[in-house]
């Protein structure tokens, strides 16, 4: 399972499935794996300590500098850092969006604090941020240097890109020898009418405005990255590079190799292995959409799950259908459609239910029906 965003944690969510499912199980017990998931955004660190790896602590800067303190996961070789938690929109006041003095400098501060550790992998979990600095701040506290026209040092936020004059690259830290894995499914620019400003700017409540400030800085950032002796222009057309505000693009300044969230998380957390001889699986998010048909994690597990059969447990179903065959997923339990209450923002309403739908699940089974909603 994913998380049920606002409601319950992956875990959680998992947790009470199977409280569920072995309350129904009756005369024929069941066999209840948990596998807790994510697909590079905000849940991903959790998702990595569920899987048993350990967490580290380190103090950063938040989104608009202030402390904060962020959890990297480590098992030992491999440190999983995720910008929800690091420089996300969910670290903002609830309605007090800063499209233009946020910055992406907690990110590269846990980042930081990672590389200390020795691994041999780092995993950039690229989802929720509330910045659009171009991963300019990330690169800040990674050791290169932003200047004015004057020569003096600059805070690179969103709102200060049109201001670096140059930048000095030479402080950067080595990164040698660490392989820098950026989990993201989204395959936006850098820059234009398809680029991280245009399209989520305003998502992170920049106003038009603020989108053209936004859009002249990422150029600006570019242009002086170009003459630092980095790709920067070149860089910039990368699908994937508008991701997290930009930090995609960074991320492949540094070397990070992009890849599938959803199905690198799975690969990470051994899904194919929790697999093996499993009769059904249970997958799910808190609202399946049309987005989800891109292929969110709920599709990816249906689709490695085969030929084994699937169904998905989601808050909500905003999709006609309460099936969706040609992607492998023989049903779709949305906890909505349980009770009138708003379950989204009522984790313990959100437990029960699922238990329920856990029972019910294993009921049809026990009794050879259909699986039905």
């Amino acid at each position: 399972m994913d998380k049920f965003k606002g409601s319950l944690t992956a875990s959680e969510v998992a947790h009470w499935l199977g409280t569920g499912l072995a309350a129904g199980s009756g005369q024929r017990p069941v066999t209840c794996r948990t596998l807790p998931l994510a697909d590079g955004g905000d849940g991903s660190v959790q998702a990595a300590l569920d899987a048993g790896f350990a967490p580290l602590s380190t103090p950063i800067e938040g989104p608009t500098g202030e402390p904060a303190e962020a959890t990297i996961a480590f098992d030992g070789s491999t440190a999983v850092v995720e910008v929800a938690t690091t420089c996300g929109l969910q670290m903002l006041p609830p309605g007090k969006p800063a499209p233009l003095a946020s910055s992406s400098t907690g990110f590269g501060q846990a980042i930081r604090a990672a590389l200390e550790r020795g691994p041999r992998r780092i995993v950039l979990a690229l989802g929720g941020s509330a910045t659009t600095d171009g991963g300019a701040g990330m690169l800040a506290a990674l050791g290169v240097r932003f200047l004015d026209a004057a020569g003096n040092p600059l805070t690179p936020t969103g709102g200060t890109l049109q201001d670096i004059a140059r930048i000095d690259t030479a402080g950067l830290i080595p990164l040698d020898g660490v392989d820098l894995v950026a989990a993201n499914d989204v395959r936006n620019p850098l820059l234009g009418p398809d680029g991280a400003a245009a399209v989520y700017g305003p998502q992170k409540g920049a106003t038009p405005a603020d989108v053209r400030l936004l859009e002249a800085g990422l150029a600006n950032l570019a242009r002086r990255l170009d003459e630092a002796g980095w790709p920067g222009t070149a860089s910039a057309a990368a699908a994937g590079a508008g991701s997290a505000g930009g930090l995609g693009y960074a991320a492949m300044l540094l070397g990070a190799r992009m890849v599938s969230g959803a199905d690198f998380f799975l690969d990470l957390l051994e899904f194919d292995r929790a697999l093996e001889g499993c009769d059904l699986v249970i997958t799910g998010e808190g609202k399946m959409d049309e987005q989800t048909l891109s292929g969110k994690l709920p599709l990816v597990v249906a689709r490695r799950s085969a030929p084994v059969p699937v169904v998905a447990v989601v808050g909500h179903n905003a999709l006609p259908a309460d099936a969706l065959p040609e992607h492998h997923i023989a049903a779709i339990h949305a906890l909505s459609a349980m009770t009138d209450q708003d379950s989204a923002v009522d984790p313990e309403l959100s437990a029960a239910l699922l238990a329920t739908l856990g029972k019910r699940i294993i009921d049809s089974l026990t009794d050879k029906e259909p699986i039905n909603p």
